[in-house]
């Protein structure tokens, strides 16, 4: 089961890893941005609206990455003091009462939305903005974020199973990768 886990992981840190390049894309578009501004009196809407939708799709792809290092906020006041098991079987419920549901629920709740944008062929509501397929392809990322985490529930899971069992190592995949 590690194994799996492992392979499925591997997803979320590739695109995690390639995501966190547009953390530099944004810096030089908005440094591009200020210098066109204040410098030469020029500016365009599509490029100031790309950097909000790079910001938009570092946090929404990044989520699943982010959730493979363990860094998600959470409230550990009592979950710190646990045992390797209880902190396994909080993590398990947690993925299969919230995360998954949750996530399903995106997933689900957002196939249409982005299947009318593409169909509409939508462009930025903006003169001069973003232009099709832009929007569409950026709105793709809601559905892709949610099989992200799904994927990352899955790994959650099949550690927390193998924690609970006893055949888990003492750290796991998450705290591993951080060593």
């Amino acid at each position: 089961m590690d194994h799996i886990a492992t392979v499925l992981e591997r997803v979320n840190r590739i695109v995690g890893r390639t995501v966190a390049w547009f953390t530099l894309a944004m810096v030089l578009v908005t440094f591009t941005i200020v210098v066109l501004r204040y410098l030469f009196d020029l500016g365009w809407i599509w490029l100031q609206e790309s950097v909000t939708w790079m910001h938009a799709a570092v946090f929404m792809l990044a989520a699943g990455y982010t959730l493979t290092r363990d860094e998600h906020v959470r409230v550990d006041v009592f979950y710190r003091d646990l045992s390797a098991r209880a902190r396994a079987a909080i993590d398990a419920a947690g993925s299969l009462l919230f995360l998954i549901p949750f996530n399903l629920f995106l997933l689900f709740g957002s196939w249409q939305y982005v299947a009318n944008s593409w169909t509409r062929g939508e462009t930025s509501p903006e003169a001069g903005g973003l232009i099709y397929p832009a929007i569409p392809l950026l709105k793709s990322f809601i559905p892709v974020a949610a099989l992200l985490l799904l994927l990352q529930a899955v790994v959650v899971l099949l550690r927390s199973a193998l924690r609970i069992s006893g055949h888990g190592e003492s750290a796991s995949g998450t705290e591993r990768a951080k060593l």
